[in-house]
């Protein structure tokens, strides 16, 4: 399940990739899912479905590709823009993958991977950036519980609990 994506513009549950099949597969391994061509033509993008109970995907476009609206009735398009090499994106994943076979195929693809524990941030999580430049924090089953302790209201709005304030809108 997709806890959260913090982004810098709206990209829903698609990332891009220098190697989008490559990508596609290592989060297939981790989701426990499949990783299929996607069905947008000429993308080069694929989707990986791990058929949990709540529809979760993610598709991985090739680098430099984005959705794009159209000018008219016609549906989104999927157009080619600059890449860049980090991203402003990030993504809580709660996986059925155990922390050490996370890090083992992080290290497998030479990527950077490193677990983080409670106290030395508000829950345990894996950091795993996918071709070192986009940020996955996966939460293993054991790692599930804590995050989701921290993440209700009674535990973000104590006055000690984190630096997130709330807002009228």
């Amino acid at each position: 399940m997709i806890h959260h994506i913090s982004l810098a513009k709206p990209l829903g549950t698609r990332i891009d990739a220098r190697d989008p099949l490559r990508v596609a597969s290592v989060l297939a391994k981790i989701l426990n899912g499949k990783a299929y061509k996607f069905l947008v033509s000429n993308s080069y993008s694929y989707i990986v479905i791990p058929f949990d109970d709540y529809g979760t995907h993610v598709v991985v476009f090739k680098e430099g590709n984005v959705l794009s609206p159209s000018t008219d009735a016609d549906p989104v398009k999927v157009i080619q823009a600059t890449p860049t090499n980090l991203v402003a994106i990030h993504a809580a994943v709660s996986v059925p993958t155990s922390q050490q076979q996370i890090e083992q195929i992080g290290q497998q693809e030479g990527w950077r991977v490193l677990t983080r524990k409670q106290g030395d941030a508000r829950f345990s999580l894996v950091e795993f950036w996918v071709e070192n430049r986009i940020l996955f924090e996966f939460l293993p089953p054991e790692f599930t519980p804590q995050y989701l302790e921290v993440m209700k209201l009674e535990s973000i709005e104590r006055p000690t609990s984190c630096s997130i304030e709330p807002i009228t809108v």
